[in-house]
């Protein structure tokens, strides 16, 4: 797997790259290197851990459980829940150490491990690293040092996980949803029961797809990587929107009456004017990333709300948003961060409070998302090229410098190595989608001859 851990924990294929063994001993490292941060101030330290429905996280969950409470951890297990659930639970219950084992949007052979601080924030790049290194040591067979007696860590289930969950996202809502029918699909996640529940107290009529996990139909066809589905269903419903998320549903993307999407970005939108208006929005400003469609970027600009973008990954819009005291943040692909609320991209609490500011201005979806105007967006991998010199090539800077000039202001060029293959991102914008398309294909030839 080269560097375990990526931009969102340690992901693999379950049982191949992500084993039991890997589980157990990056658990156990965990304890250890927190402990040695000084987390745990004298106490005997508690960790929450969850899952989403993949067959294979029964027995990582075990793995994870059996390391943490070999290390001298109380663990409070809480079952299938999303990921935001467990980042929430780890901060409210005072745990010292959050898990979460999901892949996400991945398809369901793969998996993940998730660690979370106290508090329930990410773990630094540091301490992921001195993990990893810790890990290392004691596989290669250095001994750990291990409790024995009552020293060992106890294991508890905690059930009252889902209800402490649902009580806070109903908590924060700004009203309620009566009136409103909406279509959730749960991508036969971890938000099967959590979303619905949510939504049906706080007043919405709801219809569900996508909601009957078995363990092996994650993402399978639904979700918030597929929409037809959806689409489909709020218009033979009649629904008002449709929400969907992905398998651990830190992800929202929804869907208007018509059966459109409404992307990341103009989500962030609607909550951006929502958040200004209610005086919530600290410096009236939203962080983005450089993959924002330059429709959010004009729109912001209209209605004198600042964009800072970052490079892309939730991480990184989190970090700026810390930094700064920013209270709103995401991507275009639904990860969407309501700092007052939530430590991590929430699903459903994003899309409970679209449903409540559709609520709440008696206007449709189509109309709140239509305060920017999406433009189109041609993305080309360049794949087979010397990734590490795309900010260097002369050829290359003189084709962008052409091609933002044929664009003018309606028009955008971004190019950005990949960070995980040999390849590059070509992404245009234009006004015009077969503008866009005709640069960026020019684009994908210079890059082919000057870094091939």
């Amino acid at each position: 797997m080269g560097r375990l851990f990526g931009t969102d924990g340690v992901r693999g294929v379950a049982n191949a790259d992500l084993t039991a063994e890997l589980a157990l001993g990056l658990s156990v490292a965990a304890a250890h290197v927190l402990a040695e941060a000084g987390t745990f101030e004298g106490h005997r330290p508690t960790a929450v851990v969850g899952r989403d429905p993949r067959a294979s996280g029964e027995f990582l969950e075990a793995a994870v459980v059996a390391g943490l409470a070999s290390a001298g951890v109380d663990v409070l297990r809480v079952g299938v829940l999303p990921t935001p659930a467990v980042a929430y639970l780890t901060g409210s219950l005072g745990a010292d150490i959050g898990v979460m084992l999901s892949a996400s949007h991945n398809a369901m052979p793969d998996n993940g491990i998730k660690f979370f601080a106290r508090g329930g924030h990410k773990l630094a790049d540091e301490l992921e690293d001195r993990i990893e290194t810790v890990y290392e040591q004691h596989r290669t067979g250095e001994p750990w040092s291990r409790p024995t007696g009552a020293g060992v860590g106890r294991v508890t289930d905690y059930t009252e996980g889902f209800d402490r969950y649902v009580a806070h996202l109903i908590g924060v809502l700004p009203n309620r949803l009566d009136g409103l029918k909406v279509v959730l699909d749960e991508a036969h996640g971890a938000a099967a029961r959590v979303s619905p529940e949510a939504f049906a107290r706080a007043g919405a009529e709801v219809v569900t797809i996508g909601a009957d996990p078995d363990g092996l139909n994650i993402n399978d066809g639904c979700g918030s990587t597929h929409l037809e589905l959806l689409r489909a269903a709020v218009v033979e419903h009649g629904a008002d929107l449709g929400i969907a998320h992905d398998g651990d549903a830190d992800r929202c993307l929804a869907v208007d009456a018509a059966g459109e999407e409404v992307d990341g970005d103009q989500i962030l939108a609607v909550l951006a004017l929502a958040m200004r208006d209610a005086g919530q929005l600290r410096q009236d400003t939203v962080v983005g990333t450089v993959m924002s469609n330059l429709g959010f970027k004009l729109a912001m600009e209209r209605e004198n709300i600042r964009l800072i973008q970052t490079a892309v990954g939730d991480r990184y819009v989190l970090e700026s948003m810390k930094a700064e005291g920013f209270a709103l943040g995401g991507e275009q692909s639904g990860h969407v961060i309501v700092l007052d609320h939530a430590t991590t991209g929430d699903g459903t609490l994003t899309g409970l409070m679209l449903a409540a500011r559709v609520a709440a201005t008696g206007r449709s979806l189509a109309e709140l998302a239509g305060v920017m105007q999406r433009l189109p967006q041609v993305l080309i991998n360049v794949p087979d090229v010397d990734k590490t010199r795309v900010n260097t090539s002369a050829e290359l800077a003189t084709a962008v410098v052409e091609a933002e000039r044929e664009l003018g202001e309606t028009g955008r060029v971004l190019l950005r190595q990949s960070g995980t293959e040999p390849l590059v991102r070509v992404m245009v914008e234009a006004a015009d989608i077969e503008q866009a398309r005709a640069v960026a294909g020019r684009l994908a030839d210079v890059v082919k001859s000057a870094l091939g």
